[in-house]
């Protein structure tokens, strides 16, 4: 664009036209008339780089050649042997199959009610004396007498160890949520009570500093005994021992209820071990 000044005529430039009426002395008018060389500049490193990237592998094969290599492609003469075969075994031979001893059988037909007139054969059924050395078959035949009769045990009366064997059952698994639950006698004022009054603060515990809660697992039966007492977590310096201690001297509880009926339940408590 051109403007006219009285008789002379004065390019001026998109940037001249920006800041004709800015200030000029901040340094921006100096960056825009800078950056088109700039970027004209960098545009061509840029292109520099590039080629020369691409042309160093060919420029570094040309100066510097890799020593070439040569292959030893001899060839060496192999002999193959024939092996010797395997020599041949002869079959081996088994002994001819021993026979089966034979027992003495004697001749005893299935009873079938036929007609009097069909009847062909009238022969009689054996006797008892004639079994008790023979046994029941289709045909009479003579045996070798090498088999070896095994009789069967006389059955004896059960003692009394077997019978309470037969009578006693498995108990059943415990419930672990049921309508009712187990309670301590007296509820939990009464088991709070206990605890105060039977539990005994370790001397290990109380010299170390240590307090918390031992959380013990234990079952209460249909007759509201306690068994099967176990720590699940403790916190150690006698603690968990003291807690199972106490748990076998507790009284008996009032069973957990299912459906009316008193059945096992497992249950877990807590028990705390605090310094005044």
């Amino acid at each position: 664009m051109y403007t006219s000044t009285t008789s002379e005529s004065v390019a001026l430039t998109y940037d001249d036209i920006i800041f004709i009426a800015r200030n000029r002395a901040y340094g921006a008018f100096d960056l825009r008339k800078q950056y088109r060389p700039t970027l004209s500049r960098a545009l061509g490193l840029g292109i520099v780089l590039f080629l020369g990237a691409l042309s160093a592998p060919t420029l570094y094969a040309r100066f510097w050649p890799h020593a070439s290599v040569t292959h030893d492609q001899s060839m060496t003469e192999v002999t193959l042997t024939k092996l010797a075969e395997p020599p041949v075994e002869p079959p081996i031979s088994l002994p001819p199959p021993e026979t089966a001893p034979a027992v003495n059988t004697v001749r005893n037909l299935p009873l079938i009610v036929m007609p009097e007139a069909d009847v062909v054969d009238d022969t009689p059924p054996p006797t008892t004396e004639q079994l008790r050395d023979a046994t029941s078959d289709t045909e009479t035949a003579q045996g070798t007498g090498d088999v070896d009769i095994i009789a069967a045990p006389e059955a004896s009366a059960p003692t009394v160890t077997e019978k309470a064997l037969e009578v006693e059952s498995k108990p059943e698994a415990p419930f672990v949520t049921v309508e009712q639950q187990p309670e301590y006698p007296g509820g939990l004022d009464a088991l709070r009570a206990f605890l105060g009054k039977n539990l005994n603060y370790p001397r290990a515990a109380a010299s170390a500093g240590v307090s918390g809660r031992v959380y013990v697992s234990f079952v209460v039966n249909t007759d509201g005994s306690l068994t099967d007492i176990q720590v699940l977590k403790g916190i150690g310096f006698g603690c968990d021992e003291e807690a199972v201690r106490v748990m076998q001297k507790m009284p008996h509880w009032r069973p957990g209820k299912q459906a009316g009926r008193a059945v096992r339940v497992k249950y877990n408590l807590p028990i705390s071990f605090t310094l005044e």
